[in-house]
């Protein structure tokens, strides 16, 4: 069973939304992806975020749980985490079942 995980982003109180937009795409995303076994990512930019609400929402998907575990426990695992906290007040991560709506 695939491993889904969403990952709310909001950023620091000193930092633009375009700030926040330009690292996270420009800078973390190239970094993100590097992550071993990942096999999907997602960027989704919060259009005009309210103050205190995620401007970022990401997508990351793998084969499994234990594989998610074992990315992030590598080196460039540990670099995309300690990127993302110096550069957020909140970071929200959660693991989703998706269940797709066909029209």
């Amino acid at each position: 069973m695939t491993c889904k995980a969403v990952i709310l982003l909001t950023r620091r109180a000193d930092t633009s939304h375009e700030e926040f937009a330009a690292w996270w795409l420009g800078e973390h995303a190239p970094l993100a992806k590097q992550l071993p076994g990942v096999r999907r990512a997602v960027f989704n930019l919060v259009d005009a975020p309210a103050d205190g609400d995620p401007d970022g929402v990401s997508e990351l998907w793998f084969d499994s749980l234990d594989d998610f575990t074992a990315a992030y426990a590598t080196e460039i695992g540990q670099a995309v985490v300690a990127d993302t906290l110096a550069h957020v007040a909140s970071r929200q991560r959660m693991f989703v079942t998706e269940h797709p709506l066909t029209p």
